[in-house]
Order: structure tokens, then C-alpha cells, then sequence
């Protein structure tokens, strides 16, 4: 591709920060950056027409973890380690929000439940018998009394079969994640930040006064300060991270009069995911089923996943709504190997630093995880 000397000058030359990625993270980052320091020049790339990952392709559910995970969570790490990372998440939900606020980001709080199978009353009574303890915790971080709550009252009006319990989650929201890219990729280019969508950043060449970039596109760039926020797809600039991607499948319904449906919710230990858009439903997850075969880069669907969500739609969501499937897609997580489930915000190299590594909870500690790699990055501008 070639330049002309005012292409080059405009978006190429003097680049103080090169952020690749122009996900959540990757955006966040960006405006953390101009607000510290307005006068740096910041180009966020990023190689799809969108963002690639999982920004605007998850299920936009705006938690920071269900009973049965942070139960699950605290088997593997200490307490401190555990409410933590909800403190995290939890903070990072409500710096979304201050940023772009509710309307633009069409947040609602209507809580979020987890379901439970009579095959699973051994893990739901644990996670009752535990419901004091974690709503205790949970004070601490969010400032409300019972945010986690018994709501078995509920299953017969959201029409569900073979659900024998429910736990209800006050604090938990959604968002729509498409409105909330556009808004933060407006919000950034109003503070004059160049977001520039088709640029693939193929390698780093790192020298001792700034970082060379080689895309796709035959353009050579070169930056003070590279910072990744790729997420799921960081192993390619950066063999060496322990980061591994994770793909999620989704569907979406046609609307449906009279839905019962209301808020998010999360089946069988979180390995699905459904919520109302409106009067349709978003159901996602499945990777269980596959999870070598999900742990891939590739955006795509497989015939595996897609008809059990159809069959679970069928047996124990909707089992007496007729309903259509309107639309079908797939996002890449980035998540840890084993059982980390920590944020990657790091200095790789001296001027290269890294935010990933988000574990499927990018909507909630995005936000957060931007501003700590902005600060990283600050540091080396």
C-alpha cells in the first residue's frame, strides 16, 4: 500500500503510543493515555474491520462471577486472591459506566440467576450453605446487603423445565456491547485519537529509541511506546505469554412475543449463557464440549455446539415457546493456562508492555485492565 507524504505525516509519523487491539482494553488504554497526557499522539490498530476478539461479539454480561464459580474459584486460590479479582471486576463495571454512562451502553441492572438441575443439588445446597459467607464478603466490595439470594420461586415464571433451583445475583447487569465500542471508539476520537481498523501489526521490531511495526499492509511504523491488547490473540506478537485462546459460540432468536425471560443467567457451572436482548434470546457457551477444539483463533461455528444450544433452547429454556434462530457467531476469549485466572498487564521488553489475558470477564475488568496498561506505557513515554 502506498502513502502520501500527508498520509504519512498524519497518522504514521512521531507516534508517541501504538496500541494494538482496538478492543475494550485496547480503548480503554487509549483514553486513560489522552487524559493523563493530552498532547501524546496514540493510534490504536487494529487488523479487523471490527474489533476481532471478543469485544463486541460476547454476551455482554456485566457480572463478576456466580456462586458456584467464586466457590469454585476459592478451591484453587486463597480468599484474598479470589475477592480480589471480584473487587477488580466490580470496579471495572462501574468505571465503564462512569465513562460512558447507562444510556450509551444500554446498561440495565435486572440481575442475574444461576440455574441448577436436580442432578446438581449437592453443589446448590453448598452454594446455599455458603450464601452468608459470600454475601458477607461481597459487602465489603459492593456495599449492598444479600447480593446473592435464593430465588426458587422464580423458575415456574420463567417458564424453565428440569430447573429445580435458583440463585439470584442483585448486582449483576447487561450491556449491549456493540454500543459500547461505538461510544468508547467515538469518545477516543474526540480527545484525538487515531483509530485506524484494517491494520494488521504483523511483528515488533524493538530499537533503543522507539519500537518498529510490520503490517499486512506494507505500511512501516514506529512507535516511543507498544502496548498489546489483543486478548486471545496476544501469543502472535507474543509467543512466549501464557495466554491461550478460547472461542464462544453464540445464537440469537428472532423476537418473541411475550417472553418471560428478563435479565442474564448461567447454566450448568457457567459453561452457558443466556440473556433477553429485547424480546429475543442470546444463548451462548457449549466450549465444554470441545474444549481442544474451542481453544482456537479461528472465528467460526461448529455443528457440535450450535445443536446442543438449539436442543437446550428447546428442552429446558423455551421448552413451550416456538421460536427461530435468527443469527449465529463466535468471539475469541483470552483466558490463563491451568487454573490462572489473573489478569497479564506486564512490561514485556522496554518499550513493549502487554494487557490480556481478561478470562472471559472483559466487559466487567476491561476497563480497569486499559487503565493499567496505559500506566505502564506512561512510564515509558
Amino acid at each position: 500500500m502506498q502513502l502520501s507524504f500527508w498520509e504519512q505525516e498524519t497518522y504514521f509519523n512521531n507516534l508517541d503510543v501504538l496500541i494494538i487491539g482496538s478492543g475494550i482494553v485496547g480503548l480503554n488504554a487509549a483514553l486513560h493515555l489522552k487524559k493523563k497526557q493530552p498532547q501524546l499522539k496514540v493510534l490504536v490498530a487494529e487488523r479487523g474491520l471490527l474489533p476481532t476478539g471478543a469485544s463486541s461479539k460476547n454476551a455482554g454480561f456485566a457480572c463478576f462471577g456466580s456462586p458456584s464459580e467464586l466457590l469454585d474459584d476459592l478451591q484453587h486460590h486463597s480468599e484474598s486472591e479470589v475477592f480480589g479479582l471480584v473487587e477488580r471486576r466490580w470496579k471495572g463495571l462501574q468505571r465503564l459506566r462512569h465513562n460512558l454512562g447507562d444510556t450509551a451502553i444500554d446498561y440495565h441492572r435486572w440481575g442475574g440467576y444461576e440455574l441448577f438441575e436436580p442432578r446438581q443439588q449437592e453443589l446448590y445446597e453448598a452454594c446455599l450453605d455458603k450464601l452468608p459467607y459470600l454475601n458477607n464478603q461481597l459487602k465489603s466490595i459492593i456495599g449492598e446487603q444479600e447480593v446473592f439470594q435464593s430465588a426458587d420461586h422464580k423458575i415456574s415464571s420463567f417458564g424453565f423445565k428440569g430447573v429445580q433451583h435458583l440463585l439470584l445475583s442483585t448486582a449483576e447487569g447487561q450491556i449491549d456491547t456493540g454500543k459500547m465500542i461505538l461510544a468508547l471508539t467515538q469518545k477516543v476520537q474526540q480527545l484525538g485519537v487515531l483509530v485506524l481498523n484494517g491494520l494488521e501489526i504483523q511483528a515488533l521490531q524493538e530499537n533503543k529509541q522507539d519500537v518498529g511495526a510490520v503490517t499486512a499492509q506494507g505500511i512501516y511504523l514506529k512507535a516511543t511506546a507498544v502496548l498489546i491488547a489483543t486478548n486471545g490473540f496476544a501469543q502472535t506478537l507474543l509467543p512466549t505469554l501464557q495466554v491461550q485462546p478460547a472461542r464462544a459460540q453464540v445464537l440469537i432468536t428472532k423476537p418473541i412475543e411475550n417472553l418471560k425471560l428478563k435479565g442474564t443467567f448461567h447454566y450448568d457451572k457457567g459453561y452457558y449463557y443466556f440473556r433477553n436482548i429485547g424480546k429475543r434470546v442470546l444463548f451462548g457457551g457449549g466450549r465444554n464440549l470441545a474444549i481442544q477444539a474451542e481453544t482456537t483463533t479461528e472465528l467460526g461455528m461448529t455443528t457440535l455446539i450450535q445443536d446442543r444450544l438449539e436442543e437446550l433452547l428447546h428442552q429446558v429454556i423455551l421448552p413451550e415457546t416456538p421460536f427461530e434462530v435468527e443469527h449465529r457467531w463466535s468471539g475469541i476469549m483470552g483466558i490463563g493456562t491451568g487454573n490462572a485466572k489473573t489478569t497479564l498487564v506486564q512490561q514485556v521488553t522496554n518499550r513493549v508492555s502487554c494487557a490480556v489475558r481478561l478470562g472471559g470477564m472483559g466487559i466487567a475488568i476491561g476497563s480497569l485492565v486499559g487503565e493499567e496498561g496505559a500506566d505502564l506505557v506512561l512510564q515509558q513515554v
